[in-house]
């Protein structure tokens, strides 16, 4: 009888689930948007200010190159390395500047968070991929150019229902 009961409560939660809004989305053609930036951290105040953790953007003209980023990431995913670039860089006397490899990077945040100079943080565009290793491998140059930003689909949280959908 027991067997019944169980097989009935299963069958009226599947029932019920029909009802609700279907929270998935046709992926290329509809994106999610986030709100905010991205994540940010303020050494000032010792908070982080939250968001999504995305591709990273670096500020070059803020960058010092003290590697505390590198330091950072080194004892969880060794993602950063610091590369030389040419030219005259007036905050960073050592020309050198944080290569990220997001085929380790664990987007932990924590090499935003030891940024004391605000060169450093992730932005909502989380569309990385590629056909080989290499690819992966953002360069400075490439780090500081921001992300482009496209209108997609947001996310709408009904708590009466307890339900999302998106809109």
């Amino acid at each position: 009888m027991s067997a019944i009961i169980r097989a009935l409560n299963a069958f009226a939660s599947g029932v019920q689930h029909l009802f609700k809004r279907r929270f998935t989305f046709r992926y290329p053609e509809q994106k999610l948007e986030f709100e905010g930036e991205g994540y940010l951290y303020d050494p000032k105040t010792q908070v982080g200010i939250s968001g999504f953790k995305g591709r990273h953007l670096l500020h070059m003209d803020k960058c010092t190159g003290c590697q505390l980023c590198s330091l950072a990431c080194e004892n969880i995913a060794m993602a950063i390395e610091m590369v030389p670039i040419e030219g005259q860089w007036p905050r960073n006397k050592k020309s050198i500047f944080p290569q990220i490899d997001y085929g380790r990077c664990v987007f932990c945040g924590f090499c935003v968070d030891a940024c004391p100079f605000y060169a450093l943080f992730e932005t909502n565009d989380y569309e990385l991929c590629g056909y080989d290793r290499r690819s992966l491998v953002f360069t400075p140059k490439q780090l500081s150019i921001p992300p482009p930003k496209e209108k997609g689909v947001t996310v709408i949280f009904d708590e009466k229902k307890g339900e999302a959908h998106h809109g």
